[in-house]
């Protein structure tokens, strides 16, 4: 399942990742920008992350979650601003098994050289940006 919106066939018919947040998100102009459907697909991301040179940032919400709606557009929209990091969104309830260890939606986490080198808690549009100014 590599790139794509992570559908996974007919059977099928409700969105994961950002397209099952309901919510109207910014565009992603760079192609850096991906969502997990699931423990699976996560798992590949992070396997990923690990083998890969590019700095990334993954985002754990949840939909539920009326911080995580807020500052999601945000988060879309910066993966705009820093062609040169990886974005990643993972919904927690939609990757229960790889996301065991977030306790806190929005947690968004920093990695550089396959090695995470940050997390951050809550939003704050601010803070989020000064954040990927520093890790990009």
């Amino acid at each position: 399942m590599e790139g794509g919106a992570g559908m996974s066939g007919s059977e099928d018919s409700t969105k994961k990742g950002l397209g099952g947040t309901g919510l109207d998100l910014p565009l992603n102009r760079h192609g850096n920008l991906k969502s997990a459907s699931g423990d699976q697909s996560l798992t590949s991301i992070l396997l990923e992350i690990k083998s890969s040179k590019t700095p990334a940032v993954i985002n754990y919400g949840a939909s539920w979650c009326r911080v995580c709606s807020q500052i999601l557009p945000k988060f879309c929209q910066l993966s705009n601003n820093f062609p040169k990091l990886s974005f990643i969104y993972a919904d927690i309830d939609e990757c229960p098994e790889t996301t065991q260890h977030i306790r806190y939606t929005p947690t968004f986490q920093f990695y550089r050289d396959g090695e995470k080198v940050d997390e951050m808690f809550g939003a704050g549009e601010e803070r989020l940006h000064d954040r990927l100014w520093l890790h990009s």
